[in-house]
């Protein structure tokens, strides 16, 4: 029942294999790799708990020695200090450039892992292991890796693509409901930048996604597919991948504007920038009207956050939120790029936004 989605990238070619019952053969999966029988394993404390034994002993089983370190869960995590002690730890553990690095875990601990592997002796191999809906389709395939700046989120790190993916779908039954929706909002984001096909299958199928195996490991290879295609295309994000950021240039400046707190997960500021993109180019006549509400009508199905008002707490005025948009990494020449749509499955990039439009949809979501 794996499913096998190659990415394409000449000698830094790997797969990314889905299905259930991938922790329990990681042993096997990863011997191939191994110049010596030793792996450091990155997790944070909640994932240690439910899958490093799991991992510990399909790794045994190979013979494979494990050394394992579990910080903070949580996105506060993806900083300089967390990122020191996780160097510091892999140092002291011996960790040579031809040996492997295992991220066990989400977004966070896949993106502090991978840039740990990037810079620890001038970069050292590492596999992800995603346990959660967000990691496995989207920020553990395609060599994105980095932490957090107190001015912006993601703005230190580094392109390094992994030697393999291990995404186990058993994992995703282990998430809190929030969390798995909030990872969804980025299975949604795939059908709205390129399928339109596949955001109507997710209309049907999304609400009972987590309780139908068979649907959601197609979800997830669909997804993976169509990031590895544009990865394959653009690995560098100087093309067609910046359409992968749907959603993200005012899911990050929300984040920011939370503190990367609980009051605003990182699926539900895409789920709602993707709302707020389409909002936009409602506004701006460049899709139907009935797009937006599509979108909007589909969050509201899912029990995700479509619209500022649903963010608790106070946010930033619209002036304070497009200044945090302004400190996104996709600003060229100082000047904001947006991915916005000429419809459902019609995304592309757009550097020509006016920030009184943009303000006007910030202020219409409140």
């Amino acid at each position: 029942m794996t499913r096998i989605v190659p990415v394409a990238l000449g000698d830094r070619s790997y797969q990314v294999r889905i299905g259930p019952g991938l922790i329990a053969r990681a042993g096997a999966e990863i011997a191939p790799l191994l110049a010596r029988p030793r792996v450091a394993v990155l997790t944070d404390e909640t994932v240690a708990a439910l899958h490093l034994p799991a991992l510990q002993a399909a790794l045994a089983a190979e013979g494979i020695a494990v050394a394992a370190l579990a910080l903070p869960a949580g996105e506060a995590t993806k900083s300089w200090e967390q990122l020191g002690r996780a160097v510091e730890w892999l140092i002291a553990e011996r960790i040579e450039r031809r040996d492997i690095v295992i991220a066990l875990g989400g977004g966070v601990i896949g993106d502090l892992a991978g840039f740990a592997a990037a810079i620890l002796r001038r970069g050292v191999r590492f596999v992800q292991i995603p346990t959660t809906l967000l990691a496995q389709v989207d920020s553990s395939v395609g060599g994105k890796t980095g932490i957090n700046s107190p001015q912006g989120k993601n703005l230190i790190g580094a392109f390094h693509q992994p030697s393999l993916v291990l995404a186990d779908t058993d994992a995703l039954a282990t998430l809190p409901e929030r969390d798995f929706r909030a990872g969804y909002g980025e299975v949604m984001k795939y059908g709205l930048l390129g399928d339109a096909g596949f955001f109507e299958w997710l209309e049907t199928h999304g609400p009972t996604l987590r309780d139908d195996p068979k649907a959601l490991l197609h979800a997830v290879a669909h997804s993976v597919g169509m990031k590895a295609d544009i990865v394959a295309r653009d690995e560098t994000e100087q093309g067609d991948r910046a359409l992968l950021n749907l959603g993200h240039t005012f899911g990050h400046a929300l984040e920011s504007a939370t503190h990367y707190s609980a009051r605003l997960l990182h699926g539900e500021g895409v789920g709602i920038g993707c709302a707020l993109a389409f909002d936009l180019s409602a506004r701006l006549g460049l899709c139907a009207q009935e797009d937006p509400s599509r979108v909007a009508a589909h969050l509201a199905a899912m029990g995700m956050p479509a619209r500022l008002a649903d963010i608790p707490g106070a946010l930033p005025d619209e002036a304070g939120l497009v200044a945090l948009m302004g400190q996104d990494k996709k600003v060229v020449d100082g000047r904001l790029r947006l991915i916005l749509a000429r419809g459902i499955g019609r995304a592309f990039v757009a550097d020509d936004v006016a920030p009184e439009a943009i303000a006007a949809v910030l202020a219409g979501s409140r």
